[in-house]
């Protein structure tokens, strides 16, 4: 895993009634989700949002691969941490460790996954390197 600080962020979120099932634990699609925002916050925070990628690159980003695995439930109303960190990186595509944990407490997730993402071509939807420009703001 990365130790490199800049590859890390942390986006922290509460449950809402709408990501948990009828007992109010939180249904197991939704760690997805807390994830895919947390990529999203991530780039954000980097000065790249989606939208303008896809506009001036002409490019997005595709979830190619994800490993998951459930530990514990985290319940409606509940306070969580998206921890990420980038493992692999290159101009084709990142691998991020993310882990759903209750606020402040990191060593023990609630769940965790392996989580591939690829540039690829916003029209033809192909694998596409990402500028070198973008790389380096990325990377950064």
């Amino acid at each position: 895993m990365s130790r490199d600080p800049r590859h890390r962020y942390l986006w922290p979120l509460r449950v809402y009634y709408e990501d948990t099932d009828a007992g109010g634990v939180v249904y197991h699609a939704a760690y997805l989700r807390f994830m895919e925002r947390a990529r999203t916050e991530w780039l954000r925070s980097r000065g790249v949002e989606q939208d303008w990628l896809r506009e001036r690159h002409g490019l997005v980003f595709a979830v190619t691969r994800v490993d998951i695995r459930y530990h514990r439930p985290a319940r409606f109303n509940q306070l969580l941490d998206v921890v990420q960190e980038i493992t692999r990186m290159s101009r084709l595509g990142l691998t991020f460790h993310q882990r759903v944990c209750e606020q402040g407490v990191y060593e023990r997730p609630l769940c965790e996954a392996e989580v591939r993402v690829v540039a690829v071509d916003a029209e033809r939807m192909v694998p596409r390197r990402l500028p070198l420009d973008l790389y380096k703001e990325i990377s950064e």
